[in-house]
């Protein structure tokens, strides 16, 4: 019996000790910016549509096979509804940073990123047939990973460009970025995470692929560039780059 006390005091001790440590080192961690971050500054990136993997694949003839593609785009884009942005978020000043001083807990404005501003890829005009049109040539947004207190490009906006990443290069003929330039404006940046930046929204660019071969999978690879942006790493196919598949049959 004075065993099992002996350890059930020792073991209480050690609990309480680690307790005490874990509560002291929590103490000075911020929760609005990270104390430790990762040494890559060069953000990842991701895509939408986002269904069964990076492999986007329907036929245009079956509705049956690209309509999730289309709901999946319409309920992704709900929160860039020119609406929602102008009642939560504000008017910019484009190509310059939109930086915020004050105390770090204090919340943040957010720059206003209309889906209107995807023009074509955008589903506004007629949100029942636009996107559905569109889709049967296949478009997909592009965006940023967050990245608390990161400015991209310094002082440039960064840029998107799409290839075939291996393979036949007339395998992909046109493509279209919207906005018309295909870049990333300076205002949307710095990122001030999610306890501060709550009405926060990442920017896209929409990529309209407009003339892909049919009946074939075509390896896409599309990358930022810009200061700073590391796209060609072999042992991370996400930093600053995605690759993803394209198979639209007839």
């Amino acid at each position: 019996g004075l065993i099992l006390l002996f350890y059930f005091i020792f073991y209480t001790c050690l609990a309480g000790m680690f307790a005490f440590c874990m509560y002291v080192m929590l103490l000075t961690l911020s929760p609005y910016t990270p104390t430790y971050r990762d040494r890559v500054s060069p953000p990842g990136v991701m895509i939408r549509p986002y269904l069964n993997g990076f492999t986007i694949a329907f036929n245009v003839s079956q509705r049956s096979t690209w309509q999730p593609y289309v709901d999946s785009m319409h309920h992704f884009l709900a929160a860039y509804d020119d609406k929602v942005q102008e009642e939560k978020n504000i008017e910019c000043v484009s190509g310059q940073y939109f930086i915020q001083g004050g105390n770090e807990s204090e919340e943040k404005k957010a720059c206003q990123f209309k889906r209107s501003l995807l023009q074509n890829c955008s589903g506004i005009e007629d949100p029942t047939t636009q996107l559905e049109l569109h889709f049967m040539q296949t478009w997909v947004s592009f965006g940023f990973l967050q990245i608390i207190g990161y400015r991209p490009g310094a002082g440039v906006p960064v840029s998107v460009n799409c290839k075939v990443q291996k393979g036949n290069e007339s395998d992909l003929r046109s493509v279209d970025f919207y906005p018309g330039n295909g870049t990333f404006d300076l205002m949307y940046y710095p990122y001030y995470g999610k306890f501060t930046h709550v009405n926060y929204t990442s920017p896209l660019v929409a990529m309209h692929f407009t003339d892909v071969r049919r009946n074939y999978s075509v390896p896409i690879q599309c990358s930022l560039n810009g200061k700073g942006i590391i796209n060609d790493l072999n042992s991370d196919r996400f930093l600053g780059r995605i690759i993803f598949t394209l198979s639209i049959g007839k």
